[in-house]
């Protein structure tokens, strides 16, 4: 089975799983990537039985909209059923690393508002411990220089990820060489540096349940 295979059997075994727990004034939060696109285009086989989604970024957006899926501005909706997106990386206890395609702010304000985070990818991206891919952490742009210099204080290297605008307007600083045995106190270490928007970590609100795509089906881990 090929990776792309396997994103889309995730996508099918997401859209089988939260089906049940949709209604006609349900909300679905929709995340931003290769598998959330395959995602979208299952998601869109089911519109009928539920109200609309809110996208984590721009690109997400205009893929629902050209479903016919009606998109919400996330300060129109005050609770969500559930969320669904991809990662990076994910530990054994369900803490992510997101925002290999910059739309981490958004990923972060929508799973919070969601009472359940269903995340789906393939079995490449289980790991031990996070930080083999580079933790992305969004930058308002005059800060870049001074954040930069905070977080090489945490042992890493930090990399402008050079010609990369996010949808808010900031940069995007990757974080390589980072060993993260403690995500949540991580997490909350590098959003506190000032100028720092948010960073990649999802611990503190992490998934609920993963679906993961395997040569062999996809196999639910909560």
């Amino acid at each position: 089975m090929t990776q792309d295979e396997m994103k889309l059997a995730v996508a099918q075994a997401a859209v089988e799983y939260i089906q049940p727990k949709l209604a006609r004034d349900s909300i679905v939060g929709v995340g931003t990537g290769s598998t959330a696109n395959f995602f979208i285009d299952e998601l869109a086989k089911i519109k009928h039985i539920f109200e609309g989604a809110v996208a984590s970024s721009e690109a997400t957006a205009e893929r629902l909209k050209g479903h016919g899926i009606n998109v919400f501005d996330m300060n129109s909706v005050d609770q969500m059923d559930v969320y669904v997106d991809g990662a990076d990386e994910f530990d054994g206890r369900l803490n992510l690393v997101k925002g290999g395609g910059g739309a981490l702010t958004r990923e972060k304000i929508v799973a919070d508002v969601a009472k359940e985070f269903v995340c789906i990818v393939d079995e490449s991206k289980k790991v031990d411990l996070l930080g083999l891919f580079p933790l992305p952490v969004e930058v308002i742009p005059m800060a870049r220089s001074q954040v930069a210099r905070e977080l090489v204080k945490l042992d890493c290297m930090p990399v402008y990820r050079e010609g990369f605008v996010t949808d808010n307007g900031n940069v995007i600083l990757d974080l390589h060489g980072l060993e993260v045995e403690e995500p949540k106190e991580l997490e909350t270490r590098i959003n506190n540096i000032v100028g720092v928007v948010t960073n990649g970590l999802f611990a503190r609100r992490g998934a609920n349940v993963i679906l993961m795509g395997t040569p062999n089906g996809v196999e639910t881990i909560k």
